[in-house]
């Protein structure tokens, strides 16, 4: 008993006492400037206090006193906020290492978020590896084909680069902003008026012992009635007081609600700029894949990545592979199994696609298209895989599967 009051003693008269409004006052401020003045009865008095709630504090928990409990609906309200609090930590903190995975640099953040001081401009991976690829082509020669397709890589990968900045920094906005703003400002308010409820509480069980005291001592004909009447008194004070902190604490935990609201619409913000982010990387690379294939025919090699999906032959099983794959007729040292695999067919059936973007033809061979407009499409033999015949009206042409929302 003596280890557990010795620990809440400590914890309790290291905060700041209180005046007779139940106004926390800061100790430094009962020092006048320029006054060598203190009250010393007044930090007695409030010492007194604390250690008179810390002995309450600890007769609860060993069960040696009774405890008014709150009432179910603020105990609900209570364990919400607590709840709250918690994901809200934990979301923020996760939220954090998936937008920045080094630490260093999330200390870095931390410290100048602290002194209130703008953070310098980071170059991201993707732009550093980009610039990286630029300076390597002037050595291996811009006009040789390694130096073109490093030049044409390298801009594309400072493109991903500057999305992700600025996902990063609408996130930072939209999403990490107000959650820490919650957690900072709204909670440490709650966390206040919960501990002025709990001194409010702890006070009105001691002037509840007090009156029971009074009452057993005045049977014993031990005090006076006017005892009675001071504990009594006392302890109407205590539980005016009880319930008007009560009410206050009641009423900002309820607060929590509006919490909710805010933290849904900024989780939708979120997920939308992460749906921005990512359309534009996905555009990017389409592009670069596109450009790719440029710089390949150009010098006679079809460009093919052996780690790439091929994304129209999961909507349509049958396509073959594009003829720079195909094993070639003259070819009497490739498995026979090979060519039984890949069939010459004929046109597979038609799908209907939606456009995902807008797309301009580069040829005549190409159909341009619109976001969001219905075309039908379908494969024809030897046509490159990254590639659909699209039909809208009398108008033909190719058209990118990156572009397109296959329909069922």
């Amino acid at each position: 008993m003596r280890r557990i009051t010795a620990s809440v003693c400590c914890s309790i008269i290291s905060a700041d006492p209180e005046d007779s409004l139940g106004r926390i006052v800061p100790l430094h401020s009962q020092h006048r400037p320029g006054s060598m003045d203190f009250n010393v009865k007044k930090l007695a008095s409030g010492a007194g206090v604390f250690f008179t709630r810390a002995v309450q504090f600890t007769e609860e928990k060993l069960g040696q006193a009774e405890k008014t409990e709150l009432d179910p609906h603020l105990e609900n309200l209570l364990s919400r906020a607590d709840c709250t609090k918690n994901w809200t930590e934990k979301i923020l903190r996760q939220t954090e290492v998936l937008l920045q995975p080094n630490p260093s640099a999330r200390i870095e953040e931390f410290i100048y978020d602290k002194l209130e001081k703008k953070l310098p401009s980071r170059t991201t991976n993707a732009e550093l590896l980009g610039q990286y690829m630029l300076d390597a082509s002037r050595d291996f020669g811009q006009e040789t084909p390694y130096g073109s397709t490093l030049i044409t890589v390298g801009e594309y990968q400072k493109r991903l680069g500057s999305a992700e900045r600025e996902f990063l920094q609408t996130s930072a906005t939209t999403f990490l902003t107000p959650l820490r703003n919650f957690l900072e400002g709204d909670w440490k308010t709650i966390s206040k008026e919960r501990r002025l409820l709990e001194n409010r509480r702890l006070d009105l069980d001691i002037c509840k012992a007090r009156l029971k005291k009074a009452k057993q001592a005045e049977a014993k004909a031990a005090l006076l009635s006017e005892e009675v009447d001071k504990a009594e008194h006392e302890l109407r004070v205590a539980q005016t007081e009880f319930d008007r902190q009560a009410e206050v604490t009641r009423l900002l935990l309820e607060g929590i609600s509006s919490t909710h609201l805010n933290h849904q619409r900024c989780l939708q913000d979120f997920a939308e700029a992460q749906a921005t982010y990512y359309a534009q990387c996905h555009h990017y690379m389409h592009e670069l894949q596109r450009e790719l294939n440029k710089c390949a025919n150009a010098v006679g090699a079809p460009y093919q990545s052996a780690a790439s999906s091929d994304p129209a032959s999961d909507a349509f099983p049958s396509v073959p592979l594009s003829p720079g794959t195909t094993a070639p007729a003259s070819s009497s040292n490739k498995p026979k199994t090979l060519a039984m695999e890949q069939p010459q067919i004929p046109v597979t059936g038609t799908r209907k696609a939606k456009v995902l973007y807008d797309y301009d033809a580069h040829d005549s061979s190409e159909l341009s298209l619109l976001a969001d407009e219905l075309i039908t499409v379908y494969t024809v033999p030897g046509m490159d895989p990254d590639w659909l015949f699209g039909e809208r009206g009398n108008e033909k042409g190719k058209v990118p599967v990156t572009y397109l929302e296959l329909l069922s």
